[in-house]
């Protein structure tokens, strides 16, 4: 592992982190990162498997409530009700991730164009509903019922295709659906952990031939670059979205998508 390596692990790290759970898509960033800066890892799973360390960002911030769930879902309705929908929303993307994998993972995981021109479209929309006079029915997140969390484990799936993000397409279904501003993204933390913990545990499997000691010291980098990154993205997230809105990660994506068009044009 070079010091270069290094440093590009540490700095895809903390990009990851820093844009997993604002509707930019962290995975789109991550692959034209690599792109641009020469970073290959076997089979893509660095950009996956750093994820986790997001995951686990959510679980420290998330601990006390996550274990108050956990203590009174023997006797409590409520918190019963809130662990199944999550799950429900979890379904979608975990038979289509599974199904889809090789797809996803060899074809649109390499197409640098796709992920810009979908960052661009993203933020179009999320600007759109951003703008909307929409009426929340909806502000907590533990009490989404079971019909709108499948509804919105259906629109998770549309961030199979990288660049169009699995937090902003789960935030903008919520938002249409009822959800204020704040329970939108804070059931979209909710539903980030078994999504990514199921797709780092199945691509570790996947590529675990491919991996050896060197991809290892990467990717352990990149994950607790990512863990520190998040935490902080967490804690500061809802209160913002809650005064401001997303039209800010709106014009985020297509900056960002129309800046990696020009650089896929003029360097290839």
């Amino acid at each position: 592992m070079s010091d270069d390596t290094t440093i590009i692990s540490l700095l895809l790290g903390f990009l990851e982190g820093l844009t997993e759970f604002i509707p930019v898509s962290s995975t789109g960033h991550l692959l034209l990162a690599g792109h641009f800066l020469g970073f290959q890892s076997p089979g893509k799973t660095f950009e996956v498997v750093i994820q986790f360390g997001s995951v686990l960002a959510i679980l420290s911030v998330y601990f006390h409530k996550l274990w108050q769930v956990a203590r009174d879902a023997p006797s409590d309705p409520a918190a019963r009700r809130f662990i199944l929908s999550v799950l429900v929303a979890f379904m979608p993307a975990a038979v289509i991730g599974v199904l889809a994998h090789g797809f996803i993972k060899s074809v649109l995981f390499e197409t640098p164009k796709l992920i810009a021109i979908m960052l661009v479209l993203g933020g179009i929309a999320l600007l759109w509903v951003d703008r909307q006079p929409l009426r929340p029915r909806h502000e907590d997140a533990t009490r989404f019922s079971l019909p709108m969390a499948l509804g919105i484990g259906f629109a998770q799936t549309l961030a199979m295709v990288p660049g169009v993000s699995r937090s902003g397409s789960t935030i903008v279904a919520a938002m249409l659906m009822g959800a204020s501003k704040r329970a939108a993204a804070e059931f979209s933390f909710f539903l980030a952990m078994p999504t990514m913990a199921g797709a780092f545990a199945y691509d570790l499997y996947k590529n675990r031939a491919v991996l050896d000691s060197s991809a290892l010291g990467d990717i352990a980098i990149g994950f607790v670059a990512a863990f520190v990154s998040a935490v902080l993205v967490v804690k500061w997230l809802l209160g913002y979205v809650s005064r401001h809105g997303y039209a800010l990660f709106g014009w985020w994506r297509i900056v960002i998508g129309a800046a990696a068009l020009a650089g896929l044009m003029i360097f290839g």
